[in-house]
């Protein structure tokens, strides 16, 4: 059945004006055109939609059935559009992002609130892994935006600069003593060290502040989170290395304490990339631009 768009459209200025030379006019087509139309598809359901009256046409019995439906198909149509124009400007859509946890925890949570406000219609899914496993699924397009540690960069993609942030030295201050200076890599070197696992920005950081000393990282106390981290650190076993901005966000008791560190080896900055693939186009770039435009 031959029930474009124009015929639906021009069956409800008819509807509406009771005259096709008016519904005609209201569309840009020409008369004709617009009566061929009618009565091809009048022939196609074999019913008559409209009757000729002294001053235009008047809507049929089996005409006015009809008329809810075409409404139906033309609120379905202009729905369509609105979401096909909204999918092009980047509106709606669903977008992965991947980050470690202290980017989110002190990054990631805030400026999504914030474009969750400015794009309702964008979804928002977060991966937390480390910067490696990141990495790693922005190369298997698994993820859209990935966010990682820019030392621990790998992949060849387009990378913008995110953020920066530095690790402090946590400790129990029943088990560890501090002076009230920062605190150099000789001071920790021999320590019990609470370190994250594989693939971590926080391994990387202290596996290159050994190396500086031509040691290797023994690695003997490593766990996945900063929430383990802290249990470890709380219970004495040994000192924690964490932004500290995590180290707030968990709302430490009185005997936890933490120390800056001296050098830059523990500063650290953040790269985002982004992957196309799987995400519509213009709704990655209208993501990518929030993140990577906002200040720290």
């Amino acid at each position: 059945m031959k029930f474009d768009t124009t015929t639906v459209r021009l069956i409800l200025a008819i509807a509406e004006e009771g005259s096709i030379s008016r519904a005609a006019d209201r569309l840009g087509l020409a008369v004709a055109a617009a009566s061929r139309r009618v009565t091809d598809l009048e022939e196609q359901l074999g019913a008559k939609l409209f009757k000729r009256v002294p001053h235009g046409v008047e809507i049929t019995e089996s005409g006015a059935k009809l008329l809810q439906y075409v409404r139906q198909i033309d609120n379905l149509v202009d729905r369509l559009q609105g979401d096909a124009q909204a999918l092009n400007q980047g509106l709606e859509g669903r977008i992965i992002i991947g980050a470690p946890k202290a980017v989110v925890i002190q990054f990631l949570a805030r400026e999504i609130a914030g474009i969750q406000r400015k794009y309702p219609g964008i979804s928002l899914k977060i991966v937390e892994e480390n910067s490696k496993i990141v990495q790693q699924l922005l190369r298997d397009k698994v993820i859209d935006v990935g966010i990682y540690e820019k030392k621990s960069g790998f992949l060849d993609l387009a990378k913008f600069a995110y953020k920066e942030d530095r690790l402090v030295l946590v400790y129990n201050r029943r088990h560890f003593q501090f002076s009230g200076g920062p605190v150099g890599i000789d001071d920790i070197l021999d320590l019990p060290i609470v370190s994250l696992g594989k693939g971590s920005a926080v391994l990387s950081a202290v596996q290159r502040a050994y190396r500086s000393r031509g040691r290797l990282f023994p690695n003997n106390l490593s766990v996945s989170g900063f929430d383990t981290m802290l249990a470890m650190v709380r219970h004495g076993l040994g000192v924690g290395l964490m932004p500290p901005d995590v180290l707030r966000s968990f709302h430490p008791e009185e005997s936890l304490a933490s120390a800056e560190l001296d050098g830059e080896w523990h500063q650290r900055s953040y790269v985002l990339s982004g992957v196309e693939g799987h995400a519509q186009e213009q709704t990655l770039r209208n993501v990518v631009a929030e993140l990577v435009d906002k200040p720290a």
